[in-house]
């Protein structure tokens, strides 16, 4: 089983994260805590993060689980693998908030080394209401032979 990188902290994370306008860094996605085998996130919720029918996005929802267990297999990436990729992804949704915050927490089902599994829950902060679950398979990417 792939372990948390030993050159991975939480601030690294957060740097990556703001490193350009991506879709999570526009939604104000927050890494808040990284220990081995686990991620968690939040997400201030705004106007951009609803429907026309003004009920929370479900995108905004796989949006933040998705980040978080991306984030995660970042930070868990066997020796030589150099990123990663989603390659499936599945979510159920329990029920919706319409203004606070969602935490979403991420951890390792399987660390394998060409995919990863990981299941997410995502809660309305102040509540601990279940919004979601949700599971990803990430294809772990490693370098081509003769490149580094």
């Amino acid at each position: 089983m792939t372990h948390l990188r030993a050159n991975i902290t939480l601030d690294v994370l957060t740097a990556r994260l703001g490193q350009s306008d991506n879709l999570p860094r526009h939604l104000g996605i927050e890494l808040t805590h990284l220990e081995p085998l686990c991620l968690e996130s939040r997400m201030q919720l705004q106007a951009r993060h609803f429907a026309p029918n003004t009920y929370l996005h479900a995108g905004s929802v796989v949006t933040l689980a998705d980040t978080t267990a991306g984030f995660a297999t970042y930070a868990h990436l066997p020796e030589g693998a150099y990123s990663f990729t989603t390659i499936e992804l599945k979510s159920n949704f329990l029920g919706t908030v319409r203004q606070g915050a969602i935490t979403c927490r991420s951890w390792a089902q399987h660390l394998g080394r060409n995919t990863h599994v990981w299941d997410a829950e995502v809660f309305a902060e102040d509540s601990g209401k279940k919004i979601a679950l949700f599971r990803c398979t990430q294809m772990i990417l490693w370098p081509k032979s003769g490149e580094k």
